[in-house]
């Protein structure tokens, strides 16, 4: 699949380094893999990852690309001041994805790469006043990792960002009221992980809820055990072991997002 819209000569790996090259590959990697597992609305959304050596700079994706069309030549690389650093298409930058996301990159200098969506799990969970709840295994990764923040409309005015950073803390997992999911991680495998994880515990929830019948929950000890099983350094970083396995299912369906 070609990208559409690239509009220099020169290919871009011969223009930036080693290093955001490859971040370049493993983020159009992860749309891709939102693209395959149904976690996209249309053009909407955004992924984003640091720009390796810097603290104020991140690649996004060209607003009005769908996921599965997405590439490393196609990121566009901006700092949190919404200055475009590099851009080889001819599309602009989403204005909520870089209010959203200059928030968390600035806030959070632990923090590689951050995902937003609108699935319709998540946007029902969002509007819960119970929030996620500790169904089953996967949720309970989340018993106590998953901040919340308030619907103050579509997310276009710089001035949420401090709201944003503050409500997200040290979590890597957020709840956007009335609104969507969002996710981060210490890099790209880590971040499309505990996506997948917190997506498909939205799922279980609103599956389980919509049974009609009585829900058994574990008692809150063993809730708190499992919880703590899911932290970093208990057990191994979370992403990292599936991430080759995904690249190469990718490759096997379309390895042009390497492109």
């Amino acid at each position: 699949m070609n990208a559409p819209a690239i509009k220099i000569t020169k290919p871009v790996r011969e223009q930036v380094s080693r290093e955001e090259w490859e971040t370049r590959v493993n983020l159009a990697a992860c749309y891709r893999l939102m693209s395959e597992y149904g976690m996209v609305e249309m053009v909407a959304n955004h992924i984003s990852a640091r720009v390796p050596g810097t603290k104020n700079e991140f690649l996004i994706n060209p607003y009005g690309m769908l996921y599965e069309e997405m590439t490393a030549s196609t990121m566009i690389r901006i700092d949190v001041e919404g200055n475009v650093l590099f851009n080889a298409t001819e599309y602009g930058v989403n204005q909520a994805g870089y209010v959203i996301h200059s928030a968390i990159h600035s806030a959070r200098h632990d923090v590689d790469c951050i995902i937003h969506t609108h699935t319709l799990a998540g946007m029902a969970v969002s509007a819960m006043k119970c929030g996620l709840m500790p169904i089953a295994q996967t949720s309970m990764r989340w018993a106590k990792g998953v901040s919340y923040h308030d619907f103050e409309g579509i997310a276009i005015r710089t001035e949420e960002r401090e709201r944003l950073a503050r409500d997200i803390g040290k979590n890597d997992a957020m709840i956007l009221r009335n609104h969507g999911l969002l996710t981060c991680g210490p890099s790209i495998p880590e971040c499309f992980n505990n996506m997948f994880r917190l997506e498909r515990a939205c799922q279980l929830q609103v599956m389980t809820l919509s049974c009609n019948t009585d829900i058994q929950l574990p008692p809150q000890e063993v809730i708190d055990q499992c919880w703590q099983q899911f932290q970093p350094g208990v057990r191994r970083r979370l992403g990292l072991l599936e991430w080759p396995s995904l690249l190469r299912k990718l490759d096997r369906i379309d390895p042009s997002y390497r492109d």
